[in-house]
C-alpha cells in the first residue's frame, strides 16, 4: 500500500453472483452544497460524489450481482435550490484508511461548493446514521420582509394547530400538515450594512411527506398573509437527533466520534 495504512482484505463470498471483497469499514460523511452547487440534483451529486471516490481512489466496496453498485448510503438529502451545511452519507471500504486523509482526498477531488467537511468511522454497534438524523435545522434569508412582519407570520404560523399545506410530489399533489413538523420558529434580523431583513429559524422534525423550507413559507402566508418579492435563500444548519425538550438539533456523529 502507497500510504501504509493497515490493510484488512477478506474474501468474496463465491456463492454470490460476481462476487466482491466484504467491507471492512465504514466511514460517515458531513459535507456542504455552498453557492451555486446549491442547485446540484441529489442523482447529479451521486454521480459527482461518485466520480471523486475514483479519483481518491478510496477503496470503495461494491455490492455483489450482475450489477454491482459502490457502497455509498445517502440520508435525509436537501431538496434541490436549498443550501447545506448539514448533508451525510456512509460508504463502506474494503480497506481502512485513516479517516482525515480520506475527508482530504475526497474534498480535493470534488468541485469548490461541495465541500467534505468531516469523516468519521463508523461505531460498530451503535445504530444507523439515518436513523439519527431525526431533524432539521434551517436558517431561511427573507430579504425584502421587516422583521416586524415576519414576526406576525410567524407568531399566526405558532398558535395555529394546523397549517395544510399542498406540494407536488412523485405520487402527485398532496395535502400535509406543516405545522404539526415544525418544532420552533424564531424570527431574526440580519446585521449587515444596508436595510434589516428578517431571518427565521425553524426546526422541523423528519416526516413523511418531508416538510421543506417552502412549506413553512407556503405555511406563513396562509396564516399570517406573508407574500415575498425576492427569493429566500434557506440553509440547512443542521441535521441529526431530536431534543424534544429544548426543540434542538444535535450531533448525529458524537457517538462515532466519542468511540474508544
Amino acid at each position: 500500500m502507497s500510504d501504509g495504512s493497515t490493510t484488512l482484505r477478506g474474501t468474496p463470498n463465491p456463492e454470490a453472483p460476481n462476487p466482491q471483497l466484504p467491507i471492512v469499514q465504514r466511514l460517515r460523511i458531513r459535507f456542504a452544497k455552498r453557492g451555486r452547487l446549491r442547485f446540484t440534483s441529489h442523482r447529479d451529486f451521486g454521480r459527482a460524489f461518485e466520480r471523486a471516490v475514483r479519483r481518491a481512489r478510496v477503496p470503495i466496496a461494491f455490492s455483489s450481482g450482475y450489477t454491482p453498485h459502490p457502497k455509498i448510503s445517502f440520508a435525509g438529502a436537501a431538496p434541490t435550490g436549498a443550501a447545506s451545511e448539514a448533508e451525510f452519507l456512509e460508504i463502506g471500504l474494503t480497506e481502512t484508511r485513516d479517516p482525515d486523509a480520506v475527508r482530504a482526498a475526497l474534498d480535493d477531488a470534488l468541485p469548490p461548493g461541495i465541500d467534505i467537511l468531516e469523516v468519521v468511522a463508523a461505531r460498530q454497534g451503535a445504530g444507523s446514521l439515518a436513523d439519527r438524523l431525526e431533524a432539521s435545522e434551517w436558517v431561511i434569508e427573507l430579504r425584502d420582509t421587516p422583521v416586524e412582519r415576519a414576526q406576525q407570520a410567524a407568531d399566526a404560523f405558532l398558535a395555529a394547530e394546523q397549517v395544510d399545506v399542498e406540494r407536488m410530489t412523485k405520487r402527485g399533489m398532496r395535502t400535509f400538515d406543516a405545522r404539526a413538523a415544525v418544532q420552533s420558529l424564531s424570527v431574526g434580523s440580519s446585521d449587515g450594512p444596508g436595510v434589516a431583513y428578517a431571518i427565521l429559524t425553524v426546526v422541523v422534525r423528519h416526516q413523511n411527506p418531508s416538510v421543506r423550507p417552502d412549506d413553512v413559507l407556503s405555511g406563513l402566508r396562509i396564516c399570517g398573509d406573508l407574500t415575498l418579492e425576492q427569493t429566500p435563500l434557506a440553509t440547512r444548519s443542521a441535521q441529526g437527533p431530536l431534543d424534544a425538550g429544548t426543540g434542538t438539533v444535535g450531533d448525529p456523529l458524537a457517538l462515532d466520534r466519542d468511540a474508544p
